[in-house]
């Protein structure tokens, strides 16, 4: 999906995982299309019926040696009436100054206790049949929901639950806390802890493995080393669960893919490989903190099973982009 609108109307709402080529700036941003199959469908759209830029786009794509490029003349008008948007940072921002919209953090509990934007709401999209009462009653109330950013569908579930129970004013911050800080936005972090000079802690394994700082982690920058040198030792299982397509998009080398989501704590733990250290991981950290924490709720003995935290996006040749998520400490 392309939106050929200017960038600030793009930021000000999209269809959601729309890349942004305006027509005027086709030379600035077209490089994102650079690993696109030539042959791959791409749906130009802009501002509606009566936009004239959605074509120009399209036809310079075509002229670049695209051959399936089709146009939603409709465009953002007609999928807003229908659906939720995806928004840029300002709007969040414009919204946190103004109380103008009601925020949701659909991260694992843990992980917005430890830091989120200041105001949201915690509706983990695990927990949402428990939680559902915390929505407004107001089905006009705008909402905008987040998660670990553009790899985290958390969000996107939380937005469509809404849509389903009548809320009208449904909105996806795609980029999510990761694009929130790099904005250097306030969030309810606080001040930096100080620092004190203590003896180095000394590093932990367990049957090779090098633990992280919380429980249930491995060291973040030991894991990504042996994944990005392809050098994950024999008796590490690495188990991705995500969905069925999400795996077939990239993944791992060598990982096994367990869609733990669908599964009860019991049925996940007999999908996972026996005799194995097993290490989980998914795209932002968040659904394999809550494999893990499944499965230690319900008991399972899990002394040789650890997650992996951080954002991780893999091509379909294996090669990883990975980003260490900081400890919640």
């Amino acid at each position: 999906m392309i939106d050929a609108r200017p960038n600030p109307k793009y930021l000000g709402g999209t269809i959601p995982s729309s890349l942004n080529i305006p027509d005027t700036q086709i030379d600035k941003y077209i490089g994102q299309l650079d690993k696109v199959a030539k042959d791959k469908e791409i749906i130009v759209f802009c501002g509606g019926w009566d936009c004239e830029k959605s074509p120009i786009v399209a036809g310079h794509l075509k002229s670049k040696g695209f051959t399936n490029v089709k146009l939603y003349q409709a465009g953002e008008p007609e999928w807003a009436s229908k659906n939720y948007l995806e928004v840029g940072t300002p709007v969040v921002e414009s919204a946190f100054k103004k109380n103008s919209a009601l925020l949701i953090d659909a991260r694992p509990y843990a992980k917005t206790m430890a830091e989120s934007i200041p105001g949201a709401l915690y509706m983990n999209d695990e927990e949402m049949p428990a939680l559902m009462g915390r929505f407004p009653t107001d089905k006009k109330t705008p909402i905008i929901t987040f998660c670990a950013g553009y790899e985290c569908h958390k969000s996107h579930v939380v937005a469509n639950k809404l849509l389903e129970l009548g809320y009208t004013k449904v909105s996806v911050y795609a980029g999510g806390l990761p694009a929130w800080k790099e904005a250097k936005l306030q969030t309810t972090a606080g001040a930096k802890k100080v620092e004190v000079a203590t003896a180095p802690k000394k590093d932990t394994f367990v049957e090779g493995i090098k633990l992280g700082e919380d429980e249930g982690t491995v060291d973040g920058e030991w894991y990504k080393a042996l994944i990005i040198s392809d050098k994950i030792p024999a008796n590490v299982a690495v188990i991705d669960v995500r969905s069925a397509a999400e795996y077939a998009n990239g993944h791992i080398n060598g990982a096994i893919n367990i869609e733990a989501g669908k599964l009860k704590a019991t049925e996940l733990a007999a999908k996972l490989p026996k005799g194995k250290m097993v290490i989980i991981n998914c795209a932002t950290g968040g659904r394999a903190m809550e494999a893990f924490l499944k499965l230690k709720d319900a008991k399972v003995d899990v002394s040789k099973i650890f997650y992996f935290d951080a954002n991780i996006k893999c091509d379909t040749s294996s090669k990883c982009e990975i980003k260490v998520n900081e400890p919640l400490g």
